[in-house]
């Protein structure tokens, strides 16, 4: 029998049912008060479109503020809109995009996306890899394929057949894309000599004929002449594509092969000059902006550019790499901010997301909606002089 009175009984029961003070006040710890500026957390609410079908541009807005990848696709719009809306108040021009993409982004179907860009002068500048030059010439001579991520390539081999991902690249095509490229490099081996020769005579080291990546792209862009071609698009408007691991690819194979072909004659091809014509393009700009896909030599390329003008003004970086083993294509834009390659309080984002998923939604929500309109790069008139 207790020896405690009921008084004392009840307070020990009330004491027991309370909540322990360290752990309500771990638990509820008082909110700051939440900015006026805050934006609330929303998706999208299919019902507000019942009636009718949704739009790109409406879905993308929607997604703005739905958190994670989606806001990180909302924001890239933002700053790629703003990259656009720029003018120099002096001069009046506009921000000066250097776009970046990996070779597997012209074999897969984005190819087409990246087209538009250039044939209707939103980009000013474009750095690629070998695979993102050949691979938009080969598929105007023949198709790539859609296959599986699955097939095993020891029988793929067997048919001469190339996977990229879930693409299907036939051997023939590279061999159609010899057949095409092998008199065009004899030509420009030709007036390469010939440019010697009229040097010699003039006493003008300039009168002789210097290759460097982006004259070779530009030249196989005008031979090419079809219009489905990013490398066509750019040489008709100026826009140079730079490449400087052009031997890294099917293109390098080509060039060793011709080698033997024109020996004790060969193609010389001079990088020095075109990382001089894209650096003075960065310092040049009244304001730089990076629209990258992927990672590796096409995002360093340009970052390391924009260094040469203390860092761009805005970024975008779209690709799925991860910072923790300190490669170039996993660091996020804070890490280049440290180089100077991209302005300290600049507007950046990196979208943590496969390119062909994301980009076109992006281009959707910017670059197509400003083409309607007529605008080109820079936000110039389509047709009026680029910077």
């Amino acid at each position: 029998m207790s020896s405690q009175t009921p008084t004392q009984q009840a307070n020990n029961s009330n004491h027991v049912d309370q909540a322990p003070s360290s752990a309500t006040a771990a638990v509820l710890v008082p909110s700051a008060p939440v900015p006026d500026d805050a934006r609330k957390v929303r998706g999208v609410d299919f019902n507000d479109y019942v009636d009718r079908d949704i739009t790109v541009s409406e879905l993308v807005s929607n997604m703005s503020t739905m958190g994670f990848q989606a806001s990180a696709i909302g924001e890239a719009v933002r700053i790629i809109n703003e990259m656009r809306a720029f003018r120099d108040p002096e001069t009046g021009e506009g921000t000066t995009i250097f776009m970046g993409y990996t070779s597997n982004l012209i074999s897969s179907g984005l190819r087409e996306t990246l087209r538009f860009l250039v044939q209707h002068k939103h980009v000013s500048a474009i750095v690629t890899t070998a695979g993102g030059v050949e691979e938009d010439l080969i598929k105007c001579l023949a198709p790539t394929y859609l296959g599986a991520f699955s097939t095993p390539g020891a029988g793929l081999r067997a048919q001469g057949l190339n996977r990229i991902g879930n693409l299907i690249v036939p051997n023939s095509n590279y061999c159609a894309f010899e057949d095409w490229l092998i008199p065009i490099l004899d030509k420009m081996v030709d007036e390469q000599e010939d440019s010697k020769v009229a040097a010699a005579k003039s006493g003008d080291p300039d009168d002789e004929l210097h290759w460097t990546p982006s004259k070779i792209i530009n030249r196989l862009g005008k031979e090419i002449n079809n219009e489905e071609s990013v490398c066509y698009w750019a040489w008709k408007n100026e826009i140079p594509i730079f490449c400087p691991a052009l031997t890294d690819g099917s293109l390098g194979d080509m060039l060793y092969f011709h080698t033997f072909k024109t020996s004790p004659k060969r193609l010389r091809v001079d990088i020095v000059d075109d990382v001089r014509r894209i650096n003075t393009m960065s310092v040049r700009a009244k304001r730089a902006g990076m629209i990258i896909l992927g990672g590796g030599i096409v995002k360093h390329h340009i970052a390391n550019a924009c260094l040469m003008r203390n860092g761009a003004e805005s970024a975008v970086y779209i690709n799925t790499a991860q910072e923790f083993d300190g490669s170039d294509a996993g660091a996020r834009p804070d890490e280049a901010v440290s180089w100077g390659k991209i302005k300290a309080g600049a507007d950046s984002v990196k979208v943590y997301a496969e390119a062909t998923v994301a980009f076109p939604l992006i281009v959707a929500s910017t670059f197509a909606r400003a083409s309607r309109d007529g605008v080109a790069a820079g936000g110039s008139k389509q047709g009026s002089p680029q910077n």
